[in-house]
């Protein structure tokens, strides 16, 4: 704590408390706050790991308005994030011996960096959430510390007329926060880096992958039932070249990021794809004579299905920006719909009209 006099301010438990990361309330000139924990427990945990692997994820977010780490008082300092939970949990976690408030945005559960993008961790939003929390009543400053990625959705120029309260951007990584906060709001030239390195990589992984098997269920559903009748069916040397062309674009492009070549992310999601499809292709012997319509057919849809799928990783990435990503989605969208369409179409044209069954 910071040992400073409360005046009137109390710590207390309440019935109503019903999450577990609340451990009490403190009494405030417009009524109680809550107090929040800043040690995750095995549930908050439990919870990480669920929405890591899409259990969950579209409800998993904290109620917007103020909460209290400590026993924060009208001096302690004011922090702002977005209410997706693990934006919540990576803030709080941080926290530990610091009295300061949280000031939690109506995000709809979505992160800081992708909420900013999205207009949703905005201008509107800080202005209406300073306002119904009341915020000029608790404290005798007027600062307010955003964080880094926060900039490109917030007009920070506007929020000092309409609430009078001024914007500071704080490091990019919740872990500096406590370093930035106790050398007076001073950011080193580290702090402000963003990095996004193999292991923040490696945790975003399992979103993406889930949906694309989501999307591959309904293909291989497909797959089975046509080869009942059709001339050559597909065999398991195409459907591992599909299931590597999916890999491809939710795992290895993700994880690649840096090292393959090109800076969209469709170019670099299709290259790895081509890659797995011609290597694939070779080994199983598909570009001998009898099998070169299914092998065009392989290498256009194959590699289009892992540029779409390396698309979707813009929206967990910091190197992208929301004009790029509309700029890339303009250009590269006709072009993986043509291959995928002109590769499904052959495919479908050597597996249902082909000659003899494939070996």
């Amino acid at each position: 704590m910071n040992g400073q006099s409360h005046s009137g301010r109390q710590m207390a438990k309440s019935s109503e408390i019903t999450e577990s990361w609340q451990i009490g309330e403190l009494a405030t000139p417009i009524g109680s706050v809550p107090v929040i924990a800043t040690r995750l427990s095995a549930k908050d945990k439990l919870g990480a790991w669920k929405v890591r692997w899409g259990i969950g994820r579209m409800n998993y977010k904290v109620s917007p308005g103020l909460y209290a780490v400590g026993e924060p008082d009208e001096a302690s300092p004011v922090l702002v994030s977005a209410n997706y939970k693990l934006t919540f949990d990576a803030l709080r976690q941080e926290l530990s011996g610091l009295d300061c408030w949280v000031l939690i945005l109506d995000t709809d559960g979505i992160n800081v960096w992708c909420a900013a993008g999205k207009g949703t961790f905005g201008t509107e939003e800080l202005v209406s959430r300073i306002q119904a929390a009341g915020l000029s009543e608790i404290v005798s400053h007027r600062l307010i510390i955003l964080p880094q990625l926060a900039a490109s959705g917030v007009g920070a120029q506007d929020i000092p007329q309409r609430t009078g309260f001024h914007v500071e951007y704080g490091p990019v990584r919740a872990s500096d926060i406590k370093e930035f906060i106790s050398s007076g709001n001073e950011a080193t030239e580290e702090m402000r880096l963003v990095s996004f390195t193999f292991k923040d990589r490696l945790v975003l992984v399992p979103m993406e992958l889930v949906p694309a098997i989501k999307m591959s269920l309904p293909i291989l559903g497909v797959v089975f039932l046509s080869n009942q009748f059709a001339r050559k069916p597909l065999g398991k040397k195409d459907l591992a070249a599909f299931a590597g062309a999916v890999i491809a674009g939710s795992v290895a492009t993700p994880l690649l990021l840096p090292y393959i070549p090109g800076k969209a992310f469709s170019l670099k999601g299709w290259l790895a794809g081509l890659c797995w499809t011609a290597g694939s292709l070779q080994l199983s012997k598909g570009f001998e004579l009898q099998d070169r319509m299914l092998a065009a057919g392989e290498l256009l849809l194959f590699p289009a299905i892992s540029s779409y799928l390396a698309l979707n990783f813009t929206g967990s990435s910091t190197y992208t920006s929301p004009s790029g990503v509309k700029k890339e989605l303009k250009y590269a969208m006709p072009l993986i719909s043509g291959a995928a369409a002109i590769g499904g179409v052959l495919m479908a044209a050597a597996h249902l009209f082909g000659k003899g069954e494939k070996k």
